[in-house]
């Protein structure tokens, strides 16, 4: 049925006048199915429990002081000062728990009393809730993924170095390494480190603790996959993983001394991947590091001259242009299947992208160290509370593939926040009684329905 013109159009007529009030309303009524999700958790229980006797009590309480943080972010702050623009939301204020929010320089005095034993037990409630959705989404195997990010900082933060940032070379920077679990899009660890540091520093140590743990919960029903860039190609990270108890794939930088470019030089017969990309495979005999490695090397066409990689003088110039890349690996797979397995890294990237856009990872609150490290962990909390939201919820299962990566369909935290959280709502008391009445449009209330019963049911 066709609508008229008098159905659809509204006239304004002048402007309206801005007053003030203070009833109980919120913007961000969606927040209270959040903290029902993680009031089942016990997340307030376990972040006392966790950070008890650690010098971090307050007269706000630990639990809410984080909780305040989180709430901050998911409803799209990201810097401790936005705190002041929430200060009577009814809903963030329930979330909580607070009658009032603390103020920015409250919440930067406390997150500077951080010390490494404090971030060691925040670190440890991190992976303790990862192996939780693993052992919910009953996974017999996880890909594990590890790589750094450059965080960009004023020139007096404390524990900053001028590191390999090629587009702000000269700003001192951190240079978090992160190891992520790719089928349920989480950061299972977060290690901040100074920007002048490459990705492999004290790598081995940092894999020992990974797989350590998931062993102590998982034991061997849990198979446990390593992908890693070049930057971990290096004699000390070899040796480790000789002896895990880990599959392992890892990128090979095309080092001359490594005689990969004789071995490309030499060949007549690539096995096929897809239209653009050949590969073939080799044993790489390492004498300055007496090792013997499986690689295998990969051709990509393009149509472009390409600094990142060389152009051997054997292909004429109507062949294109290639550019080359080497994957070492113990894993028994063929050369489609592997260059199909390191593609998937890029779900890391996909996520390092979220946390730094809507999760407030790059923003640096304090000149300290240790606080700007507490303030990464909590960013990584956040990120990993919403996605097992998400599941917990429902979200729809990806068919599985070759590349290994997320498990489930994840939107991102701005469309979780557009079609859940950001909805106004009012607290009202009829018969006494206090309720959260949502004023949305008939497809909202069938979504928060839906969420409703999915929460009773997961309690």
């Amino acid at each position: 049925m066709r609508l008229s013109k008098g159905r659809i159009r509204a006239r304004i007529k002048g402007e309206l006048p801005i007053t003030f009030s203070k009833e109980r309303i919120s913007a961000h009524g969606g927040l209270e199915l959040f903290r029902r999700y993680l009031e089942g958790l016990g997340l307030r229980r376990r972040l006392e429990r966790t950070l008890a006797g650690l010098g971090l009590e307050c007269d706000y309480g630990v639990s809410r002081i984080v909780l305040a943080l989180i709430g901050l972010i998911v409803v799209g702050g990201w810097r401790v000062s936005h705190l002041a623009f929430l200060g009577v939301d009814p809903v963030v204020l329930r979330f909580c728990a607070l009658q009032q929010l603390p103020s920015d320089r409250t919440v930067v005095r406390w997150l500077k009393r951080f010390t490494p034993r404090a971030l060691l037990a925040l670190s440890e409630l991190i992976r303790d809730l990862v192996h939780d959705q693993i052992e919910r989404a009953k996974l017999g195997r996880v890909t594990l993924d590890l790589d750094g990010t450059v965080l960009r900082t004023g020139a007096k933060v404390e524990g900053t170095a001028r590191g390999f940032n090629p587009h702000h070379p000269k700003d001192p920077s951190y240079y978090p390494l992160t190891a992520h679990v790719a089928q349920l899009g989480q950061i299972l660890r977060v290690w901040n480190r100074p920007g002048n540091v490459n990705d492999s520093h004290n790598a081995a140590g940092f894999l020992r603790v990974l797989l350590d743990d998931l062993r102590e919960r998982f034991g061997r029903r849990l198979r446990i996959e390593l992908r890693l860039d070049g930057a971990f190609y290096l004699p000390g990270v070899l040796r480790f993983l000789d002896g895990a108890d880990a599959e392992w794939a890892m990128k090979v930088p095309l080092w001359q001394w490594l005689g990969i470019r004789e071995e490309i030089a030499a060949r007549h017969r690539w096995e096929r991947v897809d239209g653009r990309i050949d590969g073939f495979e080799t044993w790489l005999v390492l004498r300055q590091w007496e090792r013997v490695e499986r690689v295998v090397v990969y051709r990509k066409r393009v149509y472009h001259r390409t600094r990142k990689n060389f152009q051997l003088d054997l292909f004429t110039p109507d062949d294109g242009h290639f550019e080359y890349s080497a994957v070492a690996t113990n894993k028994t797979l063929g050369v489609r299947a592997l260059w199909h397995f390191m593609a998937g890294r890029g779900a890391h990237e996909k996520t390092l992208g979220e946390l730094k856009q809507h999760y407030g990872f790059g923003a640096i609150p304090t000149n300290d160290r240790q606080a700007n490290s507490a303030w990464q962990m909590i960013s990584v909390l956040a990120l990993n509370l919403v996605r097992s939201f998400q599941i917990a919820l429902g979200a729809r299962r990806r068919p599985r593939t070759r590349k290994r990566t997320f498990d489930y369909r994840l939107p991102s935290l701005q469309t979780l926040r557009f079609e859940l959280i950001h909805q106004p709502a009012r607290i009202v008391r009829p018969g006494g009684r206090s309720e959260l009445r949502f004023a949305v449009a008939p497809r909202t209330r069938r979504r928060i329905r839906q969420v409703e019963r999915r929460l009773r049911r997961a309690a």
